[in-house]
């Protein structure tokens, strides 16, 4: 078939060079310095990327005064054949802000408008809030694009669906205040702790169940996974994430409960899924003798991965020493760290950093659906986490891998055409093959975005690198451009190429196995932070409602997250709307009065200028 004879629909994202109004065209240059000429029609519009709850943004009338050089923009249109090659004609525009280096997402209050009306969401659909009470019996774990729960006689509520949907209010009520995120919160952890902990008396350790299955008015507590890739075994990232909601929470109120169901379950893994011969953790231990080389456990026999290594970090690990400062959580964070740094990396072989290990560190490249291929968030988080730890414990090799990791993955795992970040590539190229291929589709998951967002506001804010910076922008600017649903709210699963919302099967809700408002909501509270705290140097606010006595010596720690030494202090505190004086500026802690009331704190954090 002549490759000229057809025309086809798709996006280009970049920059503008020129405009030439009597031709009514552009020129347009995408992140990797290619240009193309592109062309408006009489039925061309554009808008400027809105909000969460924000009113369509129309610059239809204003598209000439907006085409000027520099401006980010993302054009979505059609090629048609022409000659040797081909016209792109522009249907329809977004602009990420209405003037080069303008970036709506950098607006102080953007993240935090867009967490609150996301958590509005969750409370809505689960709970028909504010009509009906909070009440986790009625949470379900799927949820439709419309939020609709779908229809099951009977149900799996799964533990980390809900740890994370937590996490999710958590999050919202620190970078609110609203009193109905922190009620959320807290009761979903009291619902973990009633329906899917597990005291083992023999061992003195805290296990959380899988999930519970519900029939009628019958609870079936599942301790072992009931996914295929986990099937009949405990795996490490289910015990991972049960934290995730319960710790942000703790942040807030220092309930004490939860710090000992935290410690119990650090117990867990350093007595079971810790390699003590070697180094790392092990992914699935056998939910009968806890042994993680069980012939039982088939091909999750002594294995690692970057969840068993990895993911304690950002699910709860981070967080649980923000809260206490406790010195064997920092070095828990070195130990996974420096596991990290000297074992996943295999840059002789890839540009990907290696994921699935045997016991021994040698590579499993043929493990269920992974096989011998990257995950890019994976990547990207890995370098996003090793940034913030090295503001905690300073190692050359933590900012070698992560720049490795910034430098590679923009060619590879971006779309330098459209926008945004893939899902799974295959590692290595194929002889004669000059591009990693995709694995499943070329589409964008919105968790994907998160981390190269992340990953390269962390970089750009601690090196002052604008080529980090730019990544950071293209990534958010994508992000905010096509994830956001105005129609039903939240945030779409995954978008194809061109940045339109994909909505086939799992894809289409808004609630699953892989989706409960906790990376769009993780990806709210730190750009917040990043953006504001480390690039723009604005201040910005935060909520605690601490219960008496809660905290070790009545000190509230109000570091948001591990940022540079130095680079911000407190600048002023309330204890229940009223000025409070008694903090330590540059130690941001917060010295809580002697009192039988839970009280509620707010501070402002701001940038050592």
């Amino acid at each position: 078939m002549d490759h000229m004879s057809f025309s086809f629909s798709d996006t280009i994202a970049g920059y503008v060079t020129d405009f030439n109004r009597s031709e009514k065209s552009f020129g347009i240059k995408t992140s990797d310095g290619r240009k193309f000429q592109a062309y408006l029609t009489p039925t061309t519009y554009g808008r400027i990327t809105q909000n969460l709850q924000e009113p369509y943004n129309d610059c239809t009338q204003r598209l000439a005064e907006m085409l000027t050089p520099g401006q980010p923009v993302f054009a979505y249109g059609i090629f048609y054949p022409q000659g040797e090659g081909y016209k792109f004609e522009v249907k329809s525009f977004v602009f990420p802000g209405d003037a080069p280096s303008v970036y709506r997402h950098e607006e102080p209050d953007w993240w935090v408008k867009q967490v609150r009306s996301i958590a509005d969401s969750y409370l809505y659909w689960q709970f028909n809030y504010p009509e009906n009470e909070i009440d986790y019996r009625q949470y379900r774990t799927f949820l439709r694009v419309t939020g609709v729960k779908k229809r099951e006689d009977d149900y799996l509520q799964e533990t980390d669906t809900v740890s994370r949907l937590v996490y999710g209010f958590a999050s919202a009520y620190l970078m609110t205040g609203e009193d109905r995120f922190l009620e959320a919160a807290e009761k979903g952890t009291e619902y973990l702790r009633q329906h899917m902990r597990f005291y083992d008396p023999d061992e003195n350790l805290i296990y959380w169940y899988h999930g519970i299955k519900v029939t009628g008015n019958r609870e079936q507590k599942l301790l072992t996974s009931e996914f295929s890739d986990d099937y009949d075994a405990i795996p490490a990232y289910e015990q991972i994430y049960a934290l995730a909601g319960p710790i942000q929470t703790y942040r807030i109120t220092g309930d004490q409960r939860i710090l000992k169901d935290a410690e119990m379950t650090v117990d867990l893994f350093d007595k079971f899924f810790l390699d003590k011969e070697g180094a790392g953790y092990f992914s699935h231990i056998d939910p009968i003798t806890l042994d993680p080389r069980a012939e039982s456990l088939g091909n999750n026999r002594a294995r690692k991965n970057w969840n068993s290594v990895g993911d304690h970090a950002p699910a709860y690990l981070i967080n649980l020493w923000l809260a206490t400062g406790e010195q064997k959580y920092a070095d828990m964070l070195e130990y996974t760290f420096d596991a990290i740094a000297k074992y996943f990396p295999d840059y002789d072989n890839s540009p990907f950093v290696q994921e699935k290990f045997h016991e021994d560190w040698s590579h499993d490249t043929t493990w269920g659906w992974q096989q011998n291929r990257a995950v890019i968030g994976h990547n990207l988080k890995i370098a996003w986490n090793l940034m913030r730890m090295q503001s905690l414990k300073p190692k050359d090799q933590y900012v070698a891998l992560a720049e490795k990791i910034a430098s590679l993955m923009p060619k590879i795992g971006s779309d330098q055409q459209r926008g945004g970040w893939y899902d799974v590539m295959e590692r290595v190229l194929d002889e004669g093959e000059e591009q990693h291929r995709l694995v499943w589709h070329d589409r964008k998951a919105w968790w994907q975005q998160e981390q190269a967002i992340l990953a390269y506001l962390i970089l750009n804010g601690i090196t002052e690198n604008p080529e980090y910076l730019r990544h950071a922008r293209e990534a958010a600017a994508f992000y905010n451009a096509h994830f956001l649903d105005h129609e039903d709210g939240g945030i779409y699963f995954n978008v194809l190429a061109s940045g339109l919302p994909f909505l086939m099967g799992n894809e289409r809700f808004k609630g699953s196995h892989s989706m409960s408002g906790y990376h769009s909501t993780e990806l709210c509270y730190l750009a917040s932070v990043y953006t504001n705290l480390l690039f723009t140097k604005q201040p910005m606010d935060f909520y605690f409602k601490p219960l008496p006595g809660a905290f070790k010596d009545n000190i509230l720690r109000v570091s948001p997250d591990i940022l540079p030494p130095g680079s911000v202090k407190i600048n002023a505190c309330w204890l229940n709307e009223e000025p409070y004086n008694n903090f330590d500026a540059d130690a941001l802690t917060v010295k809580l009065p002697d009192t039988k009331e839970q009280v509620k704190v707010k501070v402002q954090i701001v940038p050592n200028q």
